[in-house]
């Protein structure tokens, strides 16, 4: 078949080829299609010298404009702390029964606390602060070491148990483990413990155990936990007479805790956090307690 055949339809050249009768035509590209090729590779062309496009090993060529996503964005966020100055350096300055009383203030607090929270507390106490197993809940205003914003700013900046030099310092001891108890003295000290939230569990088989154990609580945890069992605030010692409890109030999970110890960690923000957003956090755990009408 000659090469410069026509196609007696069309008109138009045929390429040559054939399969089972049919023969290709030579169709040029529609010429809609070739101006558009031809404006987008100028318009790429162009693009290459208007903005930011090359690398020339550690730089870059930075473009007519100047303009890429890197100074959009510190613009942007620049920008960003401008508008929040006027409420960020009231946070890192005033005290805080002044911003408490600020309701303006405390609605921007509570948007942007309830941020860094979910950022950076979430993941131990939960999108609720509600905590869970081995994690203390926020919102029950039940406290360690109080639950003040200042002390929470504190414990927020310090830590429990961490390396910092000012960090809050709470554990309990392994009494059972270390045998500085034995095994009946560990459970009839758990026993007493747990008839303080459970009073139907003092029964006329069980009074001899607690009464043991009551006995050993006095001998042994009231230097942390005070002689009613109230805790100590001062030095991280939960009150053992409410229903808050952050390793399990079972009487085995008890005896495990007497038995085993237990010592919480915490991280410190100090590092992480700027002043106002650890104080920003310190008001909302604050409020997330406070009971209103």
């Amino acid at each position: 078949m000659a090469v410069n055949e026509r196609d007696p339809v069309t008109g138009r050249e045929t390429t040559g080829h054939e399969w089972n009768g049919i023969k290709e035509l030579d169709t040029p590209v529609p010429r809609g299609v070739l101006i558009f090729l031809i404006v987008t590779h100028l318009w790429a062309i162009a693009w290459w010298f208007v903005v930011p496009a090359w690398p020339l090993g550690t730089t870059y060529t930075k473009g007519l404009l100047g303009v890429d996503q890197k100074t959009t964005v510190e613009a942007r966020l620049a920008d960003g702390l401008r508008q929040r100055a006027s409420w960020t350096t009231r946070l890192e300055t005033e005290p805080y029964d002044s911003l408490l009383a600020d309701e303006a203030l405390m609605r921007t607090v509570r948007r942007t606390g309830r941020q860094l929270f979910g950022d950076n507390c979430a993941a131990c106490h939960g999108r609720d602060a509600k905590g869970g197993t081995n994690y203390p809940n926020l919102t029950d205003d039940d406290w360690l070491w109080g639950g003040g914003p200042d002390l929470i700013e504190q414990t927020l900046r310090v830590g429990v148990n961490t390396a910092h030099p000012e960090s809050r310092v709470g554990q309990m001891p392994a009494f059972g483990r270390e045998r500085m108890l034995d095994r009946d003295q560990v459970r009839n000290v758990a026993a007493y413990v747990y008839s303080l939230t459970h009073p139907d569990f003092s029964t006329p088989q069980t009074v001899a155990t607690i009464e043991a154990g009551k006995e050993v609580f006095a001998t042994t945890c009231t230097p942390c936990h005070g002689d009613d069992a109230k805790g100590n605030r001062e030095v991280g010692a939960p009150n053992l007479t409410d229903a808050y409890w952050i390793y399990g109030g079972t009487l085995d999970t008890i005896i495990a805790s007497v038995h085993g110890g237990r010592r919480g960690h915490m991280p410190t923000w100090d590092e992480r956090l700027t002043k106002a957003e650890i104080r920003a956090l310190a008001l909302y755990v604050h409020d997330l307690g406070v009971k209103r009408p």
